[in-house]
């Protein structure tokens, strides 16, 4: 399988990530010229050498009228996320990556939004409404496309520490759209004092990092480096690794025990809290007990790391007594969504690809809701938009 792995040990931002991925690029030049021509107002992409800590990499330098960014002040004319996602659809570039870069400008709004408690509607971006940051994310989406990996996946991040300062005053790191951005994301503070992993790189990681862990075993074929401005005491940079690893497996465990004095509604509640609570899977089978006793055998599949949290909940919110704990590899197919337009408005897609084989089909909440709309049927609706 084709992996990319990033590795966010000084955190993450959108000019490092896209000149990590860069140099991945079997012809950064020629992708410059493609980034540059896509129709981004006033702007133009240039990639220079950098040296950290005596490591070689690239900076990606995005000018706006011919200056750079801190250079002056941006023009906000855009800045709303209807201006933004107005200039991403008429850009020169594939649907899919006008669908990612959107769905980043998305994240980011709902993230401000929440902090700032105002509808997304009334969200202006400040700096990540710039058309520098338009430049970073689009061209991280057409990196990824262009490189296109089978999975995507990145080390925990480090956010920095102290404070920085931004349109709305001093705020503590990471700032709070950074940190609703990184929720059930693995993030740390190791005490180096900046922000490291700003909102526009903490969404474009939420939006393409299908988990994050530990490197995996893999044959890396290229390696990157993408430099920030900053000097630190470490090597300012996002690293990238691609390369081949094998196909998605890991391993779960399978918790079972048998229920013969619960009611259906005991049941189907402790089923809902252990979904809740992050199960992969809760089943019931039908089984025969003894003395004839009708019984129902509960399985709760979680990672095999959090069996002792299952457990603990299952003796907490049922009946048993016992319980059997088989551990087990899981070999699963990738899985991705994306939204496509139809005649009846934009409809979810699931897409599951891997060991030689992809599936897809529409999202079945959206597909329910044209279906009772419309007063037709579901299979009707679903060969519509197939």
């Amino acid at each position: 399988m084709k992996t990319l792995y990033i590795e966010c040990h000084m955190g993450a931002a959108g000019d490092m990530l896209t000149a990590a991925l860069l140099e991945l690029h079997g012809d950064p030049q020629g992708f410059l010229r493609r980034l540059n021509g896509a129709g981004i107002p006033g702007v133009t992409v240039t990639a220079e050498p950098s040296v950290k800590c005596g490591v070689r990499g690239t900076h990606i330098k995005v000018t706006v009228g011919g200056l750079e960014e801190g250079d002056h002040d941006h023009d906000h004319s855009h800045s709303s996320l209807c201006g933004v996602t107005h200039i991403i659809g008429h850009l020169n570039v594939s649907d899919r990556v006008k669908q990612d870069a959107a769905a980043v400008y998305r994240l980011i709004a709902e993230a401000e939004s929440h902090v700032h408690g105002v509808p997304v509607t009334d969200i202006h971006f400040h700096e990540v409404g710039a058309l520098d940051a338009v430049a970073d994310i689009v061209g991280m989406c057409m990196l990824m496309e262009e490189l296109a990996p089978e999975t995507v996946l990145a080390s925990p991040v480090n956010v920095g520490s102290g404070h920085v300062r931004c349109a709305h005053g001093v705020l503590p790191v990471p700032a709070p759209a950074t940190a609703y951005l990184l929720q059930n994301i693995p993030m740390y503070n190791d005490q180096i004092k900046g922000e490291l992993c700003t909102p526009t790189g903490a969404a474009l990681l939420r939006h393409f990092a299908e988990r994050f862990c530990g490197m995996p075993v893999m044959t890396v074929e290229k390696i990157g480096y993408g430099m920030g401005k900053k000097d630190f005491e470490r090597a300012n940079c996002v690293r990238v690794f691609i390369g081949r690893t094998e196909d998605a497996q890991d391993e779960v465990a399978e918790l079972i025990c048998n229920l013969d004095d619960m009611t259906p509604e005991a049941v189907a509640f402790a089923q809902q809290l252990l979904f809740e609570a992050g199960a992969l899977d809760v089943y019931t089978t039908p089984i025969g007990m003894k003395k004839g006793r009708m019984g129902v055998s509960l399985t709760c599949m979680c990672a095999g790391r959090d069996s002792e949290k299952f457990i603990s909940l299952i003796f907490k919110h049922t009946t048993t007594l016992g319980m059997r704990e088989n551990i087990c590899r899981r070999h699963t197919l990738r899985r991705e969504e994306s939204s496509v337009r139809t005649a009846y408005g934009d409809v979810r897609v699931k897409t599951a690809h891997g060991f030689g084989v992809t599936k897809s089909k529409p999202e079945y909440e959206d597909v329910a809701k044209i279906a009772r709309d419309t007063q037709k049927s579901l299979q009707e609706i679903i060969q519509e938009i197939e």
